[in-house]
């Protein structure tokens, strides 16, 4: 396909921001974007608060030069964050587009830098995996278990590779030229699908155009949860969605989990040294698996160990997703869908005895 040239406009990037009920985060998020500007001359800044019954919207309103819109009613099967997202495309006037969360910390110089990335590797959507803010046990056990599980499923490797069929994007950090992202349709495109990311990053790679993704903790952070109920949700959202198979997935890693503690419970009270010796063995090579995988997660120390107790808690939302979407019922931020907001390739990702019980159409209530 012939490459096309980015358009010019007067103002570099915009950034939008979609913003629902975070006033615990929003404030930090701004600050470090406005402090962007000295390397990004004319940086547009804009929040779209989503419906907000907090105080997001005074927080974004405080902030000189950010500029704060209300998205449309969301349309009848539309997710609420394509739909302020599409919004906020609407209203800007950048030739790149950077779509962050409320919920990120922007390095300093990380935007121009971003922009230098995309042009070295003529990408049109560049994303980067931002470095996870994690505290408490749980947390840092599960989500330890689950960004292993992405980067086995999404390798930045083949992502960014034109010929791989592989593409992901993660929508905490998504810089796209604004040409391509009217090229695929925009968010209205993916306005029925709650991994848009993903499916924005499979449309720009379908199109021809070169997508550039990789973990990126010299550019952006991010506190995805602050408390487990959040936790719950969010991923209920979004794990069933993320994982093709994700019946044997949870059974696999329930599986892992049972051979590790058994191997290492037969190993150490075993009375047969021969016993003893095989279960050493068993133990000592699952884990080493076990281990290996964690790693590419990039957490820390504490966090990859605690991921052991992480595996069954990672099998139960994985499940409690699947039943979810099965059931016609993803709940998120207020809102409730319905089961036709899918994964962008659903056919793949769903069992067959799974796609057969999903409602037809999506229903989405409002508060």
């Amino acid at each position: 396909m012939e490459e096309h040239s980015p358009v010019r406009y007067q103002i570099p990037v915009s950034v939008i921001v979609p913003a629902r009920n975070e006033e615990a985060c929003l404030a930090t998020c701004l600050r470090s974007l406005l402090d962007q500007r000295p390397s990004v001359p004319n940086l547009e800044i804009i929040v779209v608060d989503d419906g907000s019954t907090d105080r997001t919207r005074a927080i974004a309103e405080s902030f000189p030069g950010v500029r704060v819109i209300s998205p449309p009613p969301l349309p009848p099967g539309w997710s609420g964050k394509s739909n302020a997202v599409s919004a906020g495309a609407q209203a800007a006037h950048g030739e790149w587009l950077l779509l962050t969360d409320a919920d990120t910390l922007h390095r300093p110089g990380s935007l121009a830098r971003a922009q230098a990335e995309a042009s070295e590797y003529q990408a049109a959507l560049l994303s980067y995996s931002p470095q996870q803010d994690v505290r408490g046990i749980p947390e840092k056990a599960v989500m330890a278990v689950i960004f292993a599980e992405l980067a086995a499923t999404y390798r930045p490797s083949e992502v960014s590779d034109p010929l791989s069929p592989v593409a992901a994007a993660n929508g905490q950090y998504l810089l796209i030229r604004r040409d391509i992202y009217q090229l695929i349709g925009g968010h209205a495109a993916v306005a029925t699908t709650l991994l848009e990311d993903v499916a924005l990053a499979k449309l720009v790679k379908q199109s021809g155009h070169k997508l550039r993704f990789r973990y990126a903790p010299d550019a952006v952070e991010t506190r995805m949860y602050r408390t487990f109920s959040q936790l719950l949700e969010g991923w209920t959202k979004n794990l069933a969605a993320l994982f093709p198979s994700s019946y044997r997935l949870a059974l696999l890693r329930a599986a892992e989990f049972s051979l590790i503690l058994g191997s290492a419970g037969v190993a150490i009270s075993s009375k047969t040294p021969a016993l003893r010796l095989e279960s050493a063995a068993i133990f000592t090579t699952s884990f080493t698996f076990f281990w290996k995988r964690i790693r590419r997660a990039h957490f820390s120390w504490d966090a990859s160990l605690l991921a052991f107790f992480g595996l069954p808690i990672f099998s139960y939302l994985l499940l409690r997703s699947t039943l979810s979407y099965v059931r016609g019922n993803v709940t998120w931020k207020g809102r409730t869908y319905g089961s036709s907001t899918l994964a962008p390739d659903s056919e793949n990702s769903w069992p067959a005895s799974s796609r057969i019980n999903m409602p037809a159409a999506a229903k989405v209530s409002r508060p």
